[in-house]
């Protein structure tokens, strides 16, 4: 469901606009219908490198409509409110504090951890975070990617089934 979405967002919001979709969280807002916090590139920054990165928040009701555009350069703080509490709410300090609540605190984690990354490849400047669980935006371990870990296990292990199903007599 969600990469069908992913696809029609960067079709209808996104392409005509020349960015690209990098991440988007689904987010709660007092008006009713579906919301989401999109995080954008401009097509123009990945081939000139002009920088001109974007933080948005749109809103889908019968259609995708943006309500909302801010720019990571301005992006000064974010803040998890507080590590140890299961929240999904967080704030976005640009020039005045946005308070954003992600459907679940997975989606918040995602949302910071893309933005650590664009921040750190186009800004140049690491991106000031406050009360978040550190281990889960950047993991300190060699292996970063814990999908990758579980696919390379799943592979050792299907070819060490293989190495003793071959070695039984028949």
């Amino acid at each position: 469901m969600s990469s069908l979405l992913r696809e029609e967002m960067q079709r209808v919001l996104f392409r005509p606009a020349k960015h690209r979709l990098v991440e988007f969280i689904e987010i709660e807002e007092p008006t009713p219908g579906r919301h989401f916090l999109c995080v954008s590139i401009s097509q123009s920054t990945q081939k000139s490198g002009s920088k001109k990165l974007q933080t948005k928040r749109s809103s889908i009701q019968e259609c995708y409509k943006r309500t909302e555009i801010w720019s990571l350069h301005d992006l000064t703080l974010v803040d998890g409110r507080d590590p140890d509490v299961d929240d999904s709410c967080f704030l976005l300090h640009f020039d005045k504090v946005r308070t954003v609540t992600a459907v679940t605190c997975s989606a918040k984690y995602t949302m910071v951890r893309a933005l650590v990354a664009l921040c750190d490849r186009y800004c140049q400047r690491p991106l000031n975070l406050q009360n978040f669980d550190f281990p889960y935006i950047k993991p300190t371990t060699y292996y970063s990617n814990r999908g990758d870990c579980v696919v390379l296990s799943q592979i050792c292990f299907y070819a060490c089934n293989l190495v003793c199903l071959s070695m039984c007599p028949v």
